[in-house]
């Protein structure tokens, strides 16, 4: 794996039990924005079905794969992993989907992004993820050199809650949500292009994921912090092109958050491509023991190659 450059700060090297060797960042090199010390830990657990899953983050990370160099397209894909906004499911929708990309080529970026109803986080709850997905891809943009990517080929990619988050950077990414802390800062936090599997997109009802809701903006929102975090609201011309999946009988996230997306964007002349399986219900990740489902992957990497 090719090593970071030596002026990123306290990189340190760790494994969660996997035998992929993986290089691990921190995400701010200065004071966490909207936190404070306390004495409450990260909790990294199996859970009944072995997902590895992370809570109470305090230190929010990136997670670096990078394919063997001759086989670099380029293209590099920032992952954020779903979990309601509770947790986040790391392996299942994180380590597992980079893996995935650097098998083709293309680097796999996995963000260990801060959990909005943690106790060491003071205030601002609901923009504390987006503070960490703006950072997370100007970091990359600042390594692209380094790591061997286009810096104009960077995309992101979210799952469920992550979905959110992931189309959440996607249409506010111009918004100043914390101080400049280096020359990173100063870079775009723009993704070139966004995949967006089984996300939450609105926050309103009857089609909101209500668990990530609460998590984000409390029991009882107003209006306003519902309408700020609802995204199909916010897309623009200059929404990044759009790749989108869902299942029609997804009981937990329900199909109409893709659909309403689709819709804005096609609204607004942004490239899309939406996937809609009749089956397959929620949380399914790679889908590798469904037959109807497994070859998900591949519609999206053949999106992403023929990307202008």
């Amino acid at each position: 794996m090719k090593k970071l450059k030596k002026s990123t700060l306290a990189i340190v090297l760790i494994s969660f039990g996997m035998s992929a060797q993986d290089t691990i960042m921190p995400l701010w090199p200065k004071a966490i924005p909207n936190q404070i010390k306390s004495e409450e830990k990260e909790k990294i657990e199996h859970a009944d079905d072995g997902i590895i899953w992370i809570s109470n983050v305090q230190e929010p990370t990136l997670e670096v794969y990078l394919p063997a160099q001759k086989s670099m397209t380029g293209q590099a894909v920032i992952i954020f992993p779903g979990g309601g906004y509770y947790g986040l499911a790391y392996d299942w929708e994180g380590i597992d989907i980079a893996k995935t990309l650097t098998a083709r080529g293309v680097a796999g970026i996995v963000v260990k992004y801060r959990l909005p109803w943690s106790k060491s986080i003071t205030g601002g709850k609901n923009v504390v993820p987006l503070q960490d997905a703006q950072r997370a891809i100007r970091l990359v943009r600042e390594n692209a050199e380094e790591w061997n990517i286009a810096s104009n080929k960077i995309g992101i990619m979210g799952f469920s809650a992550g979905g959110h988050l992931a189309s959440t950077l996607g249409t506010h990414y111009n918004e100043k949500v914390y101080k400049r802390q280096d020359e990173a800062d100063d870079l775009s936090a723009r993704p070139d292009f966004m995949a967006l599997i089984y996300p939450v997109i609105t926050l309103g009802e009857p089609s909101t994921h209500t668990g990530s809701r609460a998590s984000l903006i409390g029991e009882e929102p107003s209006a306003d912090a519902v309408d700020y975090l609802s995204n199909e609201k916010h897309v623009d011309v200059d929404t990044p092109p759009t790749f989108l999946l869902h299942a029609m009988d997804d009981e937990a996230v329900p199909v109409e958050n893709t659909i309403m997306f689709f819709e804005a964007l096609r609204k607004h002349n942004v490239p899309a491509t939406m996937h809609v399986y009749p089956t397959g219900g929620h949380g399914f990740s790679l889908a590798l023991q469904d037959e109807k489902l497994k070859d998900w992957i591949h519609l999206l990497f053949d999106w992403i190659a023929h990307l202008d």
